[in-house]
C-alpha cells in the first residue's frame, strides 16, 4: 500500500477545499455535489457542515441493508428528517433514492466464494468491497449527471475505516477525463462529527440503527 496514501489527513484536506468556496453564493451557483448517504443520523451532521458550500443531492444508494423492512425504515427516517431539517430546507437539498438489488451486495463482497469474510469484523475486505460497490454507483451517476464532486457520509461512523474509503473514492477518479467529478475527501467524524451527530439525532427524536446494516453485521452484532 502507497505509503504517502497512508499518511493523508483527510479533514484537514476537506478544511483546505472548504476555504476556497463561497458560502454566501446562491445554492444554484455552488458546486453541486452528489452526496452518498447511508442514513438519517449519519447525514444529519454532514448536511449541516457542507450544506452552505454546495448545491448537494444525497443519493441513497445501499443493497447491504438487511432485511428490506430495514432498508424502507431508514429510507422512511432520512426523508422524514429532511422535512423538518434546516440545512437541508434553506439550501435546498434534493434527495434521490436509487434500486434496491440486494444481489449487487452478495455479489460485490463475494462471501459464496469466501465464505470466512461472512464472520470479519466490521472494517475488513468485506467492508472494503461494500464501500467499493456504493462509491462505484455513485460516481456512475455522479458522472452521468455533471457533479463536480462526490463524496459519502459513510466515514462519520466510528465503525467505518476512513482511510478504506478515501483510498477507494479517490481511486475512481485517478486517471478520469478532465471535468469529472472529484472525489471529496472527509472523515466526517473528526471535529466532534460523530457526536454532534448523536446530538442531532436525540434532538430530533431519530431513530438509530444497532448494526451497520447487512446481514453478516447483524449476525456478528449478537
Amino acid at each position: 500500500m502507497d505509503k504517502s496514501i497512508q499518511k493523508i489527513n483527510y479533514q484537514k484536506r476537506l478544511d483546505q477545499l472548504l476555504a476556497k468556496l463561497n458560502p454566501a453564493l446562491e445554492v444554484e451557483k455552488r458546486p453541486k455535489l452528489l452526496l452518498h448517504s447511508c442514513c438519517g443520523p449519519c447525514s444529519s451532521y454532514v448536511l449541516e457542515y457542507l450544506a452552505q458550500f454546495f448545491q448537494i443531492t444525497v443519493f441513497y444508494y445501499n443493497p447491504n441493508i438487511y432485511p428490506p423492512e430495514e432498508y424502507q425504515r431508514r429510507l422512511s427516517e432520512l426523508k422524514n428528517l429532511y422535512t423538518r431539517f434546516p440545512p437541508v430546507l434553506n439550501n435546498a437539498v434534493k434527495v434521490l433514492e436509487a434500486d434496491y438489488n440486494p444481489e449487487e451486495f452478495y455479489s460485490a463482497v463475494g462471501t459464496r466464494e469466501n465464505p470466512e469474510l461472512a464472520k470479519e469484523a466490521e472494517k475488513g475486505e468485506r467492508c472494503r468491497r461494500c464501500y467499493r460497490l456504493r462509491l462505484e454507483h455513485s460516481y456512475k451517476y455522479a458522472c452521468e449527471n455533471h457533479f463536480d464532486y462526490f463524496c459519502t457520509t459513510l466515514s462519520i461512523s466510528p465503525f467505518k475505516d476512513a482511510q478504506k474509503i478515501n483510498e477507494e473514492g479517490a481511486a475512481l477518479c485517478a486517471n478520469a477525463p478532465e471535468n469529472s467529478p472529484v472525489w471529496l475527501y472527509s472523515d466526517f467524524k473528526k471535529k466532534g462529527g460523530f457526536k454532534r451527530s448523536l446530538e442531532l439525532s436525540h434532538e430530533y427524536d431519530l431513530y438509530r440503527q444497532e448494526y451497520c446494516g447487512c446481514i453478516f453485521s447483524l449476525q456478528n452484532s449478537h
